[in-house]
């Protein structure tokens, strides 16, 4: 049985807070670009432009793409065989962001009460947790800031399976392009289908994480990520909401089996700063 220490797994998590805030991934940049080699219009171009400039100044100047830093999702994957020694899991991954946050003089946006005090925690904690056990001695974390301006856009809804299709295309395509510019298009769309209400909305958010622009690797899906990408596409909103043809970069879709009666589908929706990094103990 392999032992992790919480004092590594507090290490790994503040050094992967800076690591997302600081350094858009590859693929996403990449997808970017090449919305700007679609982009018809000046302004869109222009848009587009300052955002990938910004990504190049936040990655050399080690400085917050984006102000908003968001909330911090943590994804775990731990293996059965792995012994976590020192004390709580959750509680050094609060730590991890705790530092992070601190030492990156990273925006700390987290109110303990939702409703009433909204009163900042002041260190960005407590982070949202997704635990899974795997088979295995590795542990895998992925931090995943999500700011506060596309999760506000985000949506899910009780289909009924008569909807079909056409009925999840309709929805996708008019949460997205409802939102117009307040998620700060060019976006990548999360999208959840089946299992339970919860549970959709969990496939949303984490389908945000896959390689951005990465095909579902069944067909049926993969065709209805184009489609729907076309569509949206097609609706005008544009970079930042001021026209053009670029408003998502990428539809990630996830299923899941469902009940007989249900039609369950969410979609999370990220700003073109789709920022997550991970690491491997």
């Amino acid at each position: 049985m392999k032992e992790i220490s919480t004092q590594k797994i507090t290490e790994v998590v503040e050094s992967l807070c800076l690591e997302a805030a600081y350094n858009l991934g590859q693929d996403v940049e990449a997808l970017i670009r090449s919305g700007l080699a679609k982009e018809e219009s000046e302004f869109g171009k222009y848009i587009i432009g300052q955002i990938l400039d910004n990504i190049e100044i936040a990655r050399n100047e080690k400085t917050a793409m984006c102000q908003d830093t968001g909330i911090t999702v943590v994804y775990v994957e731990i293996g059965q065989d792995v012994h976590v020694v020192g004390g709580s899991l959750q509680e050094a991954i609060h730590e991890g962001v705790r530092k992070g946050y601190t030492s990156g003089y990273l925006r700390k946006s987290v109110v303990a009460d939702p409703l009433f005090k909204r009163i900042n925690t002041k260190d960005n904690t407590p982070a949202v947790i997704y635990l899974d056990m795997v088979p295995g001695e590795s542990l895998k974390i992925m931090v995943v800031p999500k700011g506060g301006g596309s999760e506000n856009m985000s949506a899910i809804k009780m289909l009924k399976p008569s909807d079909g299709v056409d009925g999840v295309k309709d929805f996708i395509v008019q949460t997205v392009t409802q939102a117009g510019g307040n998620p700060c298009p060019p976006v990548i769309v999360g999208v959840g289908i089946g299992g339970t209400m919860e549970k959709a909305a969990m496939l949303a958010k984490k389908a945000l994480t896959r390689q951005a622009g990465k095909a579902n690797e069944d067909p049926n899906y993969a065709r209805l990520e184009s489609e729907v990408l076309e569509k949206i596409n097609l609706s005008g909103v544009g970079p930042q909401g001021l026209g053009g043809r670029v408003t998502a970069l990428a539809v990630h879709i996830e299923d899941f089996p469902t009940h007989i009666a249900a039609l369950p589908v969410a979609v999370n929706i990220n700003c073109h700063a789709s920022r997550h990094a991970e690491a491997i103990l």
